[in-house]
């Protein structure tokens, strides 16, 4: 038994589309019953809830809408996509503290029908519950979308090491070779190739075109988590939770960390592996599959090396030389990630974490123990039991 004592056991999600024509309320109902379904759960086993501060879909919603009985534990989790691991955070934490014993995750949006994260249309309200102040010291200068925000970072990070759009398309490149062997993936058989993504039209120039973007998706994902023990007498192969963790330090904002000492290294997930790697023993070696955060395209490279896959400045060879593909030494989101599968947040690329490690992946990496996810904020470690 893990010192989490956390094990996923059901995993269900909705198609993933440009229009779901339903609500994210429908969706989340679909995402839930399927995850449930997929453990030999009822909804009157969930007694916890958990999902992000910026999803639509209230608990008091879902309790009534699938017959729900009591939730003694319920929490959001901040921070953007940055919080698509803090909901196994929450999650463990209400188990192992037995505040809970049947927590569901989820993620219900609608960021291609409904409203779009990408455009210069987003509200610059403060308040409680909204996330922070840096919009009102970005937009009114110019900087409207979460890629002007990314960008200033990413930028720095290129011109300290040398990295070059081209070495940022071969990141994009693999993302849509994996999504395109994913029938659930928008690019099923849709692969580009670097040259393709050279032509693609510039978003923030020389930082990002619109290959090494992630789409707007309209989807939900859920996953059904409780303790190892009971996880062993249910339908699925459980995939246990070995380590998770949030980290928000000083001088950074939700989508920017413009105050950092160091802006060509990225300090949250430096500071997410550190604890990650405190909390089981294992290093960048005991991994077979990453699924990292692929926002944009160049953070993936950050992430190689903030989680210690390669040394600072490496990771653009890294990748040249094959390393992040399906037969390399770490193969990065088998399901073709944010960019080429789709965007719920992240979550899904936490969904195929779970593949992994059951074995059931449509791109299926050999002899899967250890599976390293990263949101930038929030990280988690999903192992065999």
């Amino acid at each position: 038994m893990s010192k989490l004592n956390t094990a996923i056991v059901g995993l269900g999600q909705t198609e993933f589309s440009k229009d779901a024509g339903r609500s994210e309320w429908h969706m989340a109902c679909e995402s839930i019953t399927a995850a449930l379904d997929d453990a030999g759960l009822t909804p009157a086993d969930v007694d916890g809830m958990c999902t992000f501060s910026m999803d639509k879909v209230e608990d008091v919603e879902l309790t009534a809408s699938l017959g729900i009985e009591n939730l003694r534990y319920s929490s959001r989790v901040g921070h953007g996509g940055g919080g698509a691991c803090g909901i196994f955070t929450h999650a463990a934490a209400a188990i192992q503290s037995g505040l809970a014993e049947v927590v569901v995750v989820y993620r219900s949006i609608r960021s291609r029908s409904g409203k779009r994260f990408g455009g210069p249309t987003q509200s610059n309200d403060a308040g409680a519950g909204t996330g922070t102040s840096f919009l009102e010291w970005s937009m009114p200068f110019g900087a409207l979308s979460p890629g002007n925000w990314s960008a200033m970072n990413l930028q720095r990070y290129m011109d300290v090491y040398g990295v070059t759009n081209e070495d940022v398309g071969r990141v994009s490149v693999t993302m849509r070779k994996h999504a395109a062997t994913n029938p659930a993936a928008w690019y099923y058989q849709r692969p580009i190739t670097l040259e393709e993504q050279q032509a693609s039209r510039w978003i923030i120039e020389p930082t990002l075109r619109r290959a090494d973007c992630c789409q707007e998706s309209d989807g939900s994902v859920a996953m059904v988590l409780t303790t190892e023990a009971r996880a062993k007498d249910l339908k699925q192969v459980p995939v246990r939770v070995s380590a998770t963790s949030q980290a928000v330090p000083k001088a950074v904002e939700v989508v920017t960390n413009y105050y950092h000492g160091e802006l060509s290294q990225f300090k949250e997930a430096q500071y997410l592996g550190r604890e990650l790697y405190r909390q089981t023993g294992f290093g960048p070696k005991d991994f077979q599959v990453a699924m990292l955060y692929d926002h944009f395209a160049p953070i993936v490279l950050m992430q190689l090396e903030a989680f210690g896959f390669c040394d600072y400045g490496e990771a653009k060879d890294f990748v040249k030389d094959g390393h992040i593909e399906l037969a390399g030494s770490i193969p990065v989101n088998p399901n073709g990630g944010l960019i080429g599968e789709a965007y719920i947040h992240g979550v899904n690329n936490a969904a195929e974490a779970v593949r992994q490690v059951r074995g059931t992946s449509v791109n299926q990496v050999d002899d899967v123990e250890n599976v390293l996810v990263s949101a930038g904020m929030s990280g988690a470690i999903f192992s065999a039991m």
